[in-house]
């Protein structure tokens, strides 16, 4: 087994195991401050109309995504001249940064012991911090189906899809990955301020989800038996759901943790003040209780173990 390979599983289980300390500043909010920086600039520089702002928001991604690779490419080219021992520790860090398996089980259980507490401003706080859409009017029901959404569509952005970019391409295509997701949550949105200028990063966001999210999807199908969760049920409503979601990607995942939990998951929910009518997807055979906060996470975290598995397996054999 090479250095590289190593890091690869080095990182994805100290992601299990510590996720991202508070305490550090993570390379995704450095992402995060280049693309405020670069709209600011770039909508000065191209004209306020319409095809001026899509032009923009191209621009803005073109350079985020060349400089986070670029960066991403040179610390760990630069480490590896130094010495075997600082690319692994570099790619190592590097690899645990860029996946979310722990940090997205800690914020949805959050959530999941507010409720179990009876707290639900406390609980409305805590979901807010993992959704986008507005928390303060829901119930005790809406926190945890919002939850068990985000939980189950981060299973693919947040864990599935980095490790797929990170086992090919190493760091820095892991790190693309992470860039372009960064700019999708950021600008992505179908409204005045964003359509245009966000269109770019959106459309580069489904293409590298495509595969990815379908990977996932068929890989949590797989892994609902060891959990005693319904399998059948979760291929069922995967194949009639998939689609009934407004990303071509994100219905995947949760369709099949709809199926797979026997609730109904989406629907109506409000962004930004404003009802956005939205499918739903899934079967209304009970209500989502607190406790399928949990399992949603044991989904999430052992689909993302058995994908790891899988890459880690394929690295082996192709040397």
């Amino acid at each position: 087994m090479n250095y590289k390979t190593a890091a690869f599983a080095v990182g994805f289980f100290l992601d299990l195991l510590v996720g991202d300390p508070h305490w550090i500043y993570h390379p995704v909010r450095m992402i995060g401050a280049l693309i405020q920086t670069l709209e600011k600039r770039l909508r000065s520089l191209f004209p306020s109309s319409a095809a001026g702002e899509t032009a923009a928001g191209g621009a803005m991604a073109a350079a985020t995504v060349f400089l986070t690779g670029g960066v991403v490419w040179v610390l760990t080219t630069g480490a590896d001249h130094v010495s075997l021992w600082a690319g692994f520790a570099v790619r190592t860090i590097l690899t645990c940064m860029a996946l979310a398996s722990r940090s997205l089980r800690d914020e949805a259980m959050k959530v999941y012991l507010c409720l179990k507490t009876e707290d639900l401003v406390k609980a409305r706080k805590a979901v807010s911090m993992i959704v986008g859409r507005d928390t303060d009017s829901l119930t005790g029901e809406g926190i945890a189906k919002a939850a068990v959404e985000t939980v189950a569509e981060n299973a693919s952005d947040g864990v599935i899809a980095p490790l797929l970019f990170l086992a090919l391409g190493g760091p820095a295509a892991g790190w693309i990955y992470k860039a372009v997701n960064t700019m999708d949550s950021m600008v992505g949105y179908k409204n005045e301020r964003w359509l245009h200028f966000g269109r770019c990063a959106a459309k580069l966001d489904d293409l590298l989800n495509f595969l990815p999210s379908r990977i996932s999807a068929a890989a949590m199908i797989l892994c609902c038996p060891l959990l005693r969760l319904d399998m059948g049920n979760a291929y069922r409503i995967w194949k009639r759901d998939r689609y009934c979601h407004a990303s071509p990607n994100s219905g995947q995942t949760e369709s099949v943790m709809a199926g797979a939990l026997h609730v109904r998951l989406a629907g109506d929910a409000s962004y930004f003040g404003r009802l956005v009518h939205k499918p739903e997807i899934g079967d209304p055979d009970r209500p989502v209780q607190p406790e399928d906060i949990p399992r949603s996470c044991a989904l999430m975290l052992l689909t993302g173990t058995f994908v790891f598995a899988v890459l880690f397996l394929v690295r082996l054999l192709c040397g």
